[in-house]
């Protein structure tokens, strides 16, 4: 039997989504959708507390397809690459829309009880959630326009005939925020008529329309699959957008946190351990609303990293990051910050507005256009625009600077991710930051998307070929990143939630001060950020005195009398009082 604590707390979550319904009734059909007869709830709710992740924890990010050899199917040959070289280095795994799609590369669903026949089976993500934890998509904003629900709509077939947001040409939209510029409605014949139906993304992106509950309540069945077969981390793709109103933004409305509120709560009853992880790629205080009172997303993504830590490596100084880093709150308890400088889109700008000057964000542009990157742009209200995105591979924007191009690519990139695997949270990565991408240029000439210059596919027995030779950059990176992050699984002071203090240094080195949960573990964290050498003095970084120090990258022993840490270009150091290798 639920607690009245869960009940009382459903009730007042309908009341704020579903004004106008039965309560009541919305309630019982919500539990039996999240727990049907095969599965039941927990008696108490979990509690936010810090024991839902460690320092062990760390995620890849791939298609289920980054790696093939038209032989296998590509989910064993993920699998067969996740054993053979990233077993003990990351422990999640975050594979991309596995569904059957019609465009976005999986993010137009057309049917999302099954997986993709060109990437394999369900037993094949069971198996890999068997030896990873496994993050899956929820795409719950919208749906493929070519799939069976929309179908059902223009037909006039329930229940699907009123799962689709509609407006009108003559509605006021101009507040509307969109991440894109193509028209917002798209006009469709339907068995009532010509309607016109929200594309927030793109016309084959069709929106769905929470406003009814149905809508909600499927989404919880997907869930509950999800789950049975083995996700334990959902992310909830452009959930900002989910609730509408004529005459708002239609982002972040107060719908929209009631809903990822009582998927929380779904979560916090579940006998299984459910994350929920929001994917809000906006400005800083519209990201950490999120995390509500410790009562909506247990993660969010670190938005507005990718392209400070772009900046810093590609200026030489460090001073926007740190002051952002030094104005960061801690994640609550029961929190995390997801943090990443790559991913399957490109280079978000929107998370940089108000923390870098324009002019400085400008220079990031020229310099990634100059390296072969890209840009996205997105529409404004005033029916301007502006860049919503840098498409380019991590790697290849690590080529050069904004004084050009160098020979310190690898070394600036290895810092790049180094500073990601220091920060308070989760660290996550890119496949192709793991196997130092270039930029396929030839997939954007042939599919016609700028993001396809960064969602390469490895044809299998080519990269296995270069991950063997030592010389490579795609085995040189993956060794020396593995190097690292098993190292760091080996320090407390990178629990998630440990503390972190902001250094105040020399603008070439950023600097934070980590501090395990139970205060045994003290980690210096510096990160050279430019071409020049850099010395320290202990005294900067405030080094406890009467303990031996040592660099827990290198072995690096330093007495408590140390007069001065040399960082060489882009070196990083983390310097730790615990003798952890």
């Amino acid at each position: 039997m639920m607690k009245q604590g869960f009940s009382r707390r459903l009730h007042d979550l309908l009341i704020q989504i579903y004004p106008d319904h039965d309560q009541s009734d919305l309630a019982e059909r919500i539990t039996e959708a999240f727990w049907p007869p095969h599965s039941h709830a927990r008696k108490i709710g979990r509690k936010p507390g810090n024991g839902l992740w460690s320092e062990k924890d760390s995620v890849l990010i791939t298609y289920g397809n980054s790696v093939e050899d038209q032989t296998h199917k590509p989910l064993d040959v993920l699998h067969d690459f996740l054993i053979r070289h990233l077993r003990g280095v990351v422990n999640g795994v975050h594979i991309l829309p596995f569904f059957p799609f019609t465009s976005d590369d999986g993010f137009a669903v057309s049917d999302y009880y099954s997986v993709s026949t060109q990437l394999g089976d369900w037993s094949d993500i069971t198996r890999i959630a068997g030896d990873f934890h496994l993050m899956s998509d929820l795409v719950l904003n919208h749906v493929s326009s070519q799939g069976a629900w929309f179908s059902n709509y223009l037909q006039g077939k329930a229940p699907h005939d009123r799962f689709f947001f509609e407006a009108s040409p003559e509605d006021d939209l101009a507040p509307v925020v969109r991440p894109r510029t193509t028209p917002l409605l798209r006009q469709v014949t339907t068995s009532e008529g010509e309607r016109h139906v929200w594309c927030t993304f793109s016309h084959d992106q069709v929106d769905l329309d929470f406003r009814n509950p149905e809508v909600l309540i499927e989404m919880l069945r997907i869930i509950r699959l999800h789950i049975d077969k083995g996700v334990r981390i959902l992310r909830l793709d452009a959930v900002a957008f989910v609730w509408k109103e004529i005459g708002t933004s239609c982002i972040h409305l107060p719908q929209t946190h009631a809903i990822v509120q009582l998927l929380r709560l779904m979560c916090d009853y579940a006998t299984e351990t459910v994350v929920l992880l929001t994917e809000t790629n906006v400005p800083r205080s519209e990201n950490l609303s999120y995390f509500g009172n410790r009562d909506e997303a247990h993660a969010v993504y670190n938005f507005t990293l990718p392209p400070l830590i772009l900046h810093a490596m590609q200026s030489g100084t460090a001073r926007y990051l740190r002051e952002w880093q030094a104005a960061m709150p801690p994640a609550q308890l029961g929190c995390a910050y997801l943090n990443f400088t790559a991913s399957h889109d490109g280079i978000g700008m929107r998370p940089a507005e108000g923390v870098l000057p324009p002019e400085e964000k400008a220079r990031m542009i020229d310099t990634v256009r100059g390296l072969g990157g890209l840009v996205s742009m997105r529409a404004l209200p005033n029916g301007g625009e502006e860049p919503y995105e840098l498409n380019c591979s991590y790697f290849e924007a690590m080529r050069g600077t904004f004084a050009g191009e160098d020979h310190y690519q690898l070394a600036r990139f290895i810092c790049s991710q180094t500073i990601v695997m220091s920060l308070e949270g989760i660290p996550a990565f890119y496949i192709h930051s793991f196997l130092a991408t270039p930029n396929d240029h030839e997939a954007v000439e042939r599919r016609g998307m700028n993001r396809a210059i960064n969602r390469h596919r490895w044809h299998y027995p080519d990269l296995l070929s270069r991950l063997a030779d030592p010389g490579s950059d795609q085995s040189r990176v993956l060794s020396e990143m593995s190097r690292r992050l098993r190292i760091r699984a080996r320090q407390p002071a990178f629990h998630p939630n440990a503390t972190q203090f902001t250094l105040r240094l020399d603008d070439r080195v950023f600097g934070i001060w980590r501090q395990s949960l139970d205060r045994s573990q003290s980690i210096f964290a510096l990160h050279n950020v430019s071409p020049e050498e850099v010395r320290i003095s202990p005294t900067e970084i405030n080094l406890i005195a009467d303990e031996a120090w040592k660099d827990a990258l290198t072995g690096e022993t330093f007495g408590a009398n140390a007069s001065e840490f040399v960082l060489a270009p882009y070196q990083c150091r983390w310097i730790t009082n615990v003798q952890r290798r």
